[in-house]
């Protein structure tokens, strides 16, 4: 194929990036001027200048003392208010952090044969998946964006046949960040009056965690593209390392105003998912967000996603409703709401619809 100006067929286009794994860094490698059709939003969905809020911004939290009411107050104000906040001073040593993000870095190096032997086929465990944008075959237009897909399960083996370029990063990235997400909802959950994360709790809050190495390649058209479309996270709450690109944007207070996260090195964003939401009968507020790309540098971000376990039953918490509230939201098996979200292209707020009674 020509470096300079390479087209696709919609189905070839497919074959590549999606059936035989290349990707996006696989377009990237072939030099394209031109991103194909296929990536290109319309141009309402285009986030311009005129829609970044410029006099908002999103809390910095300082967690050096966990147990300090104010910063209990602070999480929980952000989480209702917002639905989103960075964490600086958490105790994860930034070389964790930066081992993580390089690890990132260095799988979409490898070559592409080297990837290609962790795409859902090939792969040596289920636990380990290289996957490209969100739902490729149900997108209407697929996001600038690949990703390595890690789920951890506590004294499984399975992560000894992870990738050498990045499975210790990311199990010790995993060991530092789980009392980070205890402490974090135990916090979120004493703001429900919900005393203790007993067994029950854990398995509907964090019964799985899936840790991803996302890599956005530069774009040569990236005023067109996107690297996640708007949405919300479906998990409980999403633990987010950035890099220092930037280009993750949350719904501002008018709903055409997006805030630009701002990295800060060394810390966490924390973003509400759906169950968050849920679970608190709507005192706590999942996120919509979205990813833009960049056409001069390569992006890595690290998402760590702490979803419930997929048998988990997720409803309203009775505490949530101990002063007579109306329950907005019904009872469901987790694994249906898991399900339904990635049988769709992302679409705004769409799934948590689904749950409302």
């Amino acid at each position: 194929m020509s470096a300079a100006s390479v087209e696709f067929e919609l189905t070839d286009l497919i074959d590549f990036a999606v059936n035989q794994g290349n990707g996006v860094k696989g377009l990237s490698n072939l030099g394209i001027k031109t991103i194909p059709q296929k990536y290109i939003l319309p141009p309402e969905d285009r986030l311009n200048q005129n829609q970044i809020a410029q006099d908002e911004s999103i809390a910095v939290i300082d967690v050096s003392n966990w147990d300090d009411p104010k910063i209990a107050a602070s999480i929980c104000e952000a989480a209702a208010k917002r639905g989103c906040f960075q964490i600086i001073n958490h105790g994860i040593p930034l070389e964790v952090l930066e081992n993580v993000k390089e690890a990132g870095h260095k799988f979409f190096e490898l070559p592409d044969e080297e990837r290609r032997k962790y795409l859902k086929e090939n792969s040596p465990t289920p636990t380990v998946q290289l996957k490209t944008s969100f739902s490729p075959l149900a997108e209407k237009v697929l996001e600038w964006k690949d990703y390595l897909t890690h789920l951890y399960i506590p004294d499984d083996e399975s992560s000894k046949l992870w990738p050498s370029v990045s499975k210790d990063q990311v199990m010790e990235y995993i060991k530092w960040a789980k009392p980070i997400i205890r402490k974090l909802l135990e916090l979120l959950l004493k703001g429900l009056n919900v005393k203790k994360i007993d067994e029950t709790i854990e398995s509907q809050l964090m019964g799985s965690l899936y840790v991803n190495l996302v890599y956005y390649p530069i774009c040569p058209n990236p005023e067109l593209a996107s690297g996640a479309g708007r949405h919300s996270d479906i998990s409980a709450i999403t633990i987010l390392l950035q890099d220092d690109v930037g280009g993750l944007f949350v719904q501002g207070t008018k709903a055409d105003q997006w805030i630009h996260v701002t990295p800060v090195k060394g810390a966490l964003v924390i973003n509400i998912g759906d169950i968050l939401q849920i679970v608190s009968n709507d005192r706590y507020k999942s996120v919509e967000h979205q990813v833009t790309v960049n056409g001069r540098r390569n992006r890595v971000s690290v998402p760590i996603f702490v979803d419930p376990a997929a048998d988990t039953v997720v409803g309203p918490f009775p505490e949530a409703l101990e002063s007579g509230e109306k329950p907005i939201y019904k009872h469901f098996v987790y694994s249906d709401y898991f399900n339904y979200f990635f049988s769709k292209g992302l679409g705004r707020k769409q799934t948590i619809e689904l749950a409302k009674k």
